[in-house]
């Protein structure tokens, strides 16, 4: 149960004690709770429906021992008096509360339950001034306070104190959004440790209270409110809010900082930098495992940027990045494809040659991963003819053996698959060049990608080929096919089936043109009948 400190008038002077507040419909003073409101408000609501058979009021009296700590309120229903010998005040390091004497008293009027609620705070004994707020759903609280304690903690009241009449006891507020938090926050002006209230709360509730602490220019509840969410872990959902919620407050006088650090920097880091680190890092990695994880999770969180309107700018960054990545790893490839190629390199021992293997695997992922990125940018263009324009590559591709190899070639495909979904738009001559470069290439390694390769697709690649093969003019579409079908005639399974990309060109070279020819035909004779007919007519 949070504890709040009462303004005590003794002796011309206030004094803040620890003493327990309390909302109770009859406006008694007792121990306070967040439950107790709430519960109070739908009691009330809940009074005015009919029951079917009312009973006469019961009258029992139970004596029960509560304690602060437990914060069990007594349910709203019944109506919690406190004699005047039990209103005793602890010291100021700990809150003891005085036994309760509990009854059950005749139901009272439900329309003025349904609209008031009362408050009292400290020794009602000694408030001096009557704070009346006006909230939705007709529900009007009044709070008993001390305008020493008020004016001492925000700078709204003591403004609105200070234009109206000393004389008048009252002060009213109206169209209150959140009455509970504005109860609960007037009661921490009356806390001397608001650190150790706020601290057990929950974000959500206390994002409620920042609100209303800042209507009210609560400066020491906000600055307690920031440093509690400086601290405490949000989650997703939360962040949101709480970072909407800090930024209402920006301005000179109010520290908003350390709360926004967690989510801006202050330090002048071009994002190129921050890219281009994290993607050599990435390409460099020899672990597998921190690889395989990493490359996903950096895509997915590109494929987030890609998404925000207003990231024009770093996308670019992000795709210069990328091309200066990939020319770096073609270059590499190429000189391990040298290696790879010399005389007698097949005759050393795993020793010597295995480092060079795994190193053409690395590169090889290292570019497709690249080229996954590119993808998904629409940036891919430029790639293609970079790929396709690799005729020393695509040579000693042919001098190694299939099992070093045969990863080059994903990356062939993936440029099919994108070609043939739309997604890569090159032009005619970068396609043309890109198939006459690598498809005998991709031809060759097709059992190996079928068996070496877990995320091979072929029904995918082959519909991409087909694809690709068709946006060229037709005399090449020709040539190309017509080479692929005396390799399919001896590989069969282990050559790309493009039967369906045969299909159309078939029926654009040999069936199109006839239809074409005899409806043309077919409307010359239409039109020489019509006027042979409008002459015989006219005669």
């Amino acid at each position: 149960m949070a504890e709040f400190k009462v303004a005590r008038v003794e002796q011309g002077h206030t004094k803040i004690r620890n003493v327990p507040i309390a909302v109770t419909p009859e406006g008694f003073w007792c121990c306070p709770s967040p439950v107790v409101f709430q519960k109070t408000l739908k009691t009330q609501n809940t009074q005015t429906k009919p029951k079917p058979s009312p009973q006469p009021p019961k009258t029992s009296v139970q004596k029960k021992q509560t304690s602060l700590p437990e914060r069990k309120p007594t349910p709203p229903s019944r109506s919690r008096i406190v004699s005047d010998d039990q209103r005793t005040v602890s010291s100021d390091n700990a809150v003891v509360s005085p036994p309760v004497v509990i009854e059950r008293v005749p139901k009272p009027n439900t329309e003025n339950l349904q609209r008031k609620v009362a408050v009292a705070f400290g020794e009602p004994a000694t408030s001096d001034l009557k704070v009346v707020l006006s909230g939705k759903q007709g529900v009007s609280v009044t709070m008993s306070a001390h305008k020493d304690v008020l004016v001492e903690n925000s700078s709204f009241f003591a403004d609105r104190l200070s234009q109206q009449d000393s004389s008048l006891p009252c002060l009213e507020i109206g169209d209150c959004e959140d009455v509970e938090i504005y109860v609960e926050t007037v009661g921490l002006m009356y806390c001397k440790e608001l650190k150790q209230i706020i601290i057990k709360q929950s974000i959500s509730r206390v994002l409620r209270i920042l609100k209303v602490a800042e209507f009210l220019r609560f400066r020491l509840c906000i600055k307690s409110c920031l440093e509690y969410l400086e601290a405490v872990p949000w989650d997703g959902e939360e962040e949101e809010k709480v970072v909407s919620s800090v930024l209402r407050l920006r301005n000179d006088s109010i520290r908003v900082t350390p709360v926004l650090k967690r989510v801006s920097l202050d330090i002048c880091n071009h994002p190129n930098d921050t890219l281009a680190h994290i993607m050599d890092l990435v390409l460099k990695s020899n672990e597998e495992r921190g690889r395989r994880e990493m490359k996903p999770l950096v895509l997915r969180l590109l494929r987030e940027n890609n998404n925000v309107p207003t990231n024009g700018g770093l996308a670019d960054i992000c795709s210069e990045n990328i091309y200066n990545s990939c020319q770096s790893c073609l270059s590499s490839l190429l000189h391990l494809f040298r290696q790879a190629a010399e005389p007698g390199f097949t005759d050393k021992s795993m020793d010597g040659k295995g480092p060079v293997v795994k190193q053409i695997s690395l590169e090889a992922d290292n570019l497709l991963w690249l080229l996954e990125i590119l993808a998904d940018r629409q940036a891919a263009d430029e790639f293609a003819l970079i790929w396709a324009s690799q005729q020393e590559l695509a040579t000693l591709h042919s001098r190694l053996p299939a099992v070093s190899r045969h990863l080059i070639s994903c990356i062939t495909a993936r440029l099919f698959v994108g070609i043939g979904k739309g997604e890569i738009l090159p032009s005619k001559d970068t396609r043309l060049l890109l198939l006459q470069t690598w498809l005998q290439p991709l031809i060759d390694d097709y059992s190996w990608l079928q068996h070496g390769c877990r995320s091979f697709d072929r029904k995918v690649v082959e519909e991409g080929m087909g694809r690709t093969i068709l946006t060229l003019p037709l005399e090449n579409q020709q040539s190309i096919l017509l080479s692929w079908l005396g390799s399919f005639l001896k590989a069969g399974d282990n050559c790309p089936n493009l039967q369906r990309a045969f299909e159309v060109w078939w029926r654009r070279t040999f069936i199109r043109p006839f239809v074409e020819t005899q409806g043309n035909l077919d409307q010359s004779e239409k039109s020489e009948n019509s006027t042979t007919s409008n002459m015989n007519v006219l005669s």
